[in-house]
Formats: C-alpha cells, sequence, structure tokens
C-alpha cells in the first residue's frame, strides 16, 4: 500500500486528543525542569559572576535552556509516550489494521514529537520575553524555525531508540550516555570553547551543540555564523534517526 502525503495526520490528531486532555500537567512538567535550571542557575550562578561572553550568564543561559527544554520535550514523547503506544497499549498494532502502514504511523509520532516540543519551546519563549531576556524582539521570532528543527532532529533520533528499547528502564542507558553529555557539553550552561581541544572537537559532533549555536546569537541580537552547516547536521540527524527507526521498527514488528 503507497504512502500518501497526508496519511499521518490521523495519527498525530489521535495523539493531540489525546494530549488536549492532559494540557496543564503537560506542560507544566515541560516547563518546570528548564525554568529551574534557567532561573535557579541564571540567578544563582549568575550572581557570582560577571558576564559570560560579554553577556549577563542569565542572557547566557536562556538560549541553552531554550534548546535543551526542546530536546527533552521531543526525546520524553518519543521514548516513554511511544514505547507505551507501541508496546504496551497495543495502539500501534491497532492504527496497523487499518489502511495506514508503518511509515504513516512513524511519520505521524515524528510530526507530533516536533509539534509538542515546539510549544514547550514557545513556552520557554515566552519566559524569556517576559524577563528581557533578548536584544532584538525581531531576530527571536526566527528562534521559531530553530525550535522547529530541534524537535524534529531529537524526535528522530528518539524514534532509533524506541525501536530497540525491551522496556522503560533501556531508556536511562541514552539518558545517561547521550542526552547528559550533551547537555554538560554542548554550551547549555557555559561555552563550548572553554573545554579542552579534544572535548571541543566531541561537542561540535553533537547535534545540541548545532542547535545552540543557532538559537544564542539570536537571542543575543545578532544572525548565527555559518547557519547552513548547522542545519545540515540537525536535518541529518533528525533523517538520519527516522529511516533508521522505520527499519528497526519494521524488523520488530515482524518477529
Amino acid at each position: 500500500m503507497h504512502t500518501l502525503p497526508l496519511n499521518w495526520f490521523p495519527v498525530w490528531h489521535r495523539n493531540f486528543l489525546v494530549w488536549k486532555k492532559l494540557i496543564m500537567p503537560s506542560l507544566l512538567g515541560n516547563l518546570a525542569d528548564p525554568m529551574f535550571y534557567m532561573l535557579g542557575l541564571g540567578y544563582g550562578l549568575g550572581g557570582l559572576l560577571h558576564e559570560v561572553d560579554g553577556v549577563p550568564y542569565l542572557h547566557f543561559l536562556a538560549a541553552g535552556t531554550l534548546c535543551y527544554s526542546v530536546m527533552n520535550s521531543a526525546t520524553f514523547e518519543t521514548l516513554y509516550s511511544a514505547f507505551s503506544r507501541m508496546h504496551v497499549q497495543k495502539t500501534w498494532d491497532a492504527i496497523l489494521n487499518t489502511p495506514l502502514t508503518l511509515r504513516d504511523v512513524l511519520i505521524g509520532e515524528w510530526l507530533w514529537a516536533a509539534s509538542k516540543s515546539l510549544l514547550s519551546g514557545v513556552a520557554i519563549m515566552l519566559v524569556i520575553w517576559g524577563l528581557g531576556l533578548y536584544s532584538d524582539f525581531a531576530l527571536t521570532l526566527a528562534l521559531l524555525p530553530v525550535i522547529v528543527l530541534t524537535g524534529l532532529c531529537f524526535a528522530g533520533l528518539g524514534l532509533a531508540v524506541n525501536a530497540v528499547s525491551p522496556n522503560f528502564d533501556f531508556f536511562l542507558y541514552y539518558f545517561t550516555l547521550a542526552i547528559t553529555p550533551m547537555v554538560l557539553l554542548g554550551g547549555v550552561f557555559y561555552p563550548a570553547t572553554a573545554l579542552p581541544a579534544w572535548l571541543s572537537t566531541l561537542a561540535a559532533v553533537l547535534p545540541l551543540t548545532h542547535a545552540i549555536e543557532l538559537a544564542r546569537p539570536l537571542l543575543l541580537g545578532r544572525w548565527p555564523e555559518s547557519v547552513l552547516p548547522h542545519v545540515l547536521v540537525l536535518l541529518g540527524y533528525g533523517l538520519a534517526g527516522f529511516m533508521l527507526s522505520l527499519r528497526l521498527t519494521r524488523k520488530r514488528l515482524l518477529r
């Protein structure tokens, strides 16, 4: 059966309707963690620092917190929520008994996770606007495509991990070996240039680093340098993750 351009939409819409019933706890959960990081470290640690890269620490931290929030939202949705739908609730099995294909299901999950991460990103942007942690309001609007691209990147990677996960505990490996290093090395809390050369080289291949390299200049009132390479890295990770997830999930469901 051929996949039509909008065959994924019923999957996306189904997830949206379920999420809408839990909208307030979901938004609060996505907002609370990055907010504690931004305000706690921004005011606490920021009170001990004069400036970082020529700007107040809270301003510096805002972009990292934004990208961290988007990454977390897409990751949690494609791991815990998608795994529940695939393995526990058997929702995917039910959908696959309709004319929809596995590709339709995964595209719907991919785009839904990106949509949910967009909401998380916009929530953080509202806080950034409210606290005045930006230099040029018009430039901050360019953060929206950065948020979407970051969400697609980490949603694709999350679906690939989901495809090989035997249980919920397996996700801890991904968080420990991939997500945590990205948070600590990718420039969320300090400039990646402060790292030793070999760690800077490692950080340069991590997708979160490239998301922050796009977002931080926009909040600080300037256009990012070398936009295309950062965009291509995020797209590459997202598409590679999605294609791998399609292959691995098909193999898993046919066992």
